[in-house]
């Protein structure tokens, strides 16, 4: 058994709480810009620190006047956007518990966090989330009100609380402390019904700020901000965005859609995303570069990059290196950098497992990706890469205020600042998830002698095949989704003679690879699944896969497969992670397929 911890760097006293920060500043520095939102003529508006606390204050008043008391939930159903931080820290103000809901949930969805949380008043942004949750109402006694972002509700809410002197909501806002309850934020449901995350005042301003004043204080500098276009639904995005309002970093709300023209006006210094959002930049510059007949450069330009990377690790890159280095970075990684605003000098990564080669791609092309991991029920980190201690290929050592320790059984287990108080309505699941302080995250890992931790794949997605052998699918997985042309894939072969892969074709990548192959436009992906030339670079994204493991967890066979895993079929969370059993389930025709 080997345990790594780390001393936190930040302390708080009993009595703090999340609206200390913004309200703070707003006394101390109440001219300083913490926020930039989209105006209506599409500029970025400067919000202060002042303007910030007015705001959840007049807010916070409406919330008192509509009877939300503290303790009270408040469910949130919006995409990212400046009014969630805002009414994330309104229901703050007034004592309130705020009840998260991703923009893309189903009915179903939305009825079983609404319900199961008790919540009393839910803000919807758009008329299709009012319309969604209408049609499930009847079923839930207990909501009071639906307040429609789109349609004027906070508008309504500000007017109404008018008459609710400032002096109300100092006093209801210093009601919770460290340890109680300010989200119940539900996990992503990937192995069962989505469990109410209970994390506490102390879980996320103690994380936030041991997090940016310890581990990623090279990366929160003075100056420093960053744009959101992660769900904030996700607990991931919720702690950037606390720790932005706790470091006083100035803050932009976009969502994907949005995203590339945001970068290019907001011009923040880093950013957060998944793995896939990384390798769709990756895929698609190098798709972009082989339609322009610019493919071999590329593909030097990369090799590069990796190389440069490699050597920084290594001792430093020698002369010749260095010079090619100079030639690649004008001819591609200066274009590279010039699409995600020109400032960006690091991205914090976390949801998935990265790859080495990306994250060497990246730190070559100059935006040095720190790999990070934890949990819904770790307030997001547990453990994360820092730029001058950094390796990749793990996700590093445990930020300042928690400790890691690895089970006989091979099994992550975390203690610290960051751990949930417990499952809502849950004791039975919290009793088997935390054990005398240490959390069971269900992953595998390795720590070594430094504290970088490695995770190696899922306590429960372990496969042992029919002659006894134990394979960790996602290393294979995350392999095979490097190639440009796959989406997803899922290795199977539990109980099984042999390993076998269910792969999906990415539909974006297909439209210039066609081009390039003198494939019609017109081909489908039922179509090009069979077409020799798109299995022969499935062949060659396979045998690079299986590098990575032993002739006995190696793929033997695939199928790929017609359609994409979706979120709207089930087959994703809106964390872009794959629900394993529900694939599993709705292909098994396909997998028995694969071993008649």
């Amino acid at each position: 058994m080997r345990e790594f911890s780390v001393p936190a760097l930040v302390e708080v006293p009993d009595s703090a709480n999340l609206t200390d920060a913004p309200f703070d500043r707003a006394a101390a520095e109440p001219g300083r810009i913490v926020i930039r939102r989209r105006g209506a003529d599409g500029a970025w508006a400067a919000v202060t620190a002042g303007e910030f606390a007015a705001e959840v204050t007049a807010l916070a008043k409406g919330l008192v006047a509509a009877g939300v008391e503290p303790g009270d939930r408040v469910a949130l159903m919006s995409r990212t956007r400046y009014e969630w931080t805002l009414v994330d820290y309104a229901v703050w103000a007034v004592g309130g518990v705020s009840v998260p809901i991703y923009e893309t949930s189903s009915a179903e969805q939305v009825k079983w966090i609404i319900g199961d949380s008790g919540a009393k008043a839910v803000v919807a942004e758009t008329a299709e989330h009012a319309a969604t949750i209408a049609e499930v109402r009847d079923a839930l006694p207990g909501l009071a009100h639906v307040w429609g972002i789109d349609a004027g509700g906070l508008d309504e809410l500000t007017a109404a609380g008018a008459d609710v002197p400032d002096a109300e909501i100092d006093k209801r806002r210093r009601v919770p402390v460290a340890a109680d309850v300010a989200t119940l934020v539900y996990t992503s449901g990937t192995t069962g019904r989505p469990k109410g995350c209970e994390l506490t005042h102390g879980n996320l301003v103690l994380t936030a700020r041991n997090a940016i004043q310890g581990a990623l204080s090279e990366v929160t500098v003075d100056g420093s901000s960053t744009l959101l276009f992660l769900p904030l639904a996700h607990v991931f995005a919720r702690l950037i965005q606390v720790a932005t309002i706790e470091g006083g970093i100035v803050l932009g709300h976009s969502d994907i859609k949005a995203l590339l023209p945001d970068l290019d006006s907001f011009k923040p210094t880093f950013l957060l995303a998944v793995p896939r959002v990384f390798e769709k930049v990756y895929s698609g510059a190098e798709q972009k570069a082989i339609a322009g007949g610019k493919g071999k450069i590329f593909a030097a330009a990369a090799d590069t990059a990796i190389a440069y990377s490699k050597a920084l690790s290594a001792g430093g890159p020698d002369l010749k290196l260095k010079l090619k280095h100079k030639v690649f970075d004008v001819l591609v990684y200066g274009k590279l950098r010039a699409a995600v605003g020109g400032r960006v000098q690091y991205a914090v990564s976390g949801g998935a497992a990265l790859g080495d080669r990306l994250g060497h791609f990246f730190r070559g092309v100059g935006i040095t990706i720190l790999e990070g991991y934890g949990l819904t029920e770790t307030t997001a980190p547990i453990s994360v890469n820092r730029p001058s201690a950094l390796r990749i290929g793990t996700v590093g050592q445990p930020i300042p205020g928690v400790s890691v320790r690895i089970a006989e059984d091979g099994e992550v287990l975390a203690k610290g600042v960051n751990i949930l108080r417990g499952y809502w309505n849950n004791d039975t699941a919290t009793k088997e998830a935390v054990e005398d302080g240490w959390f069971h995250t269900g992953d595998l890992g390795e720590l070594d002698a430094d504290g970088y931790l490695k995770i190696t794949g899922r306590k429960k997605e372990i496969l042992v095949t029919a002659a006894g052998k134990n394979v960790a699918p996602a290393p294979l997985e995350d392999r095979l989704r490097a190639c440009p042309l796959i989406s997803q894939a899922l290795v199977v072969g539990d109980g099984r003679k042999f390993i076998s892969a269910l792969i999906t074709l990415d539909e974006e990548a297909l439209v210039p690879w066609k081009a390039q192959h003198g494939k019609p436009a017109a081909m489908t992906v039922e179509q090009l699944r069979t077409d020799p030339d798109v299995i022969a670079e499935i062949d060659r994204a396979v045998a690079e896969a299986n590098k990575a493991v032993s002739h006995a967890e190696a793929i033997k066979k695939y199928e790929i497969l017609g359609v994409d895993f979706t979120e709207e079929a089930g087959h994703m969370t809106p964390s872009l992670k794959v629900r394993r059993h529900v694939v599993i389930k709705d292909f098994a025709r396909e997998i028995d397929a694969l071993y008649s």
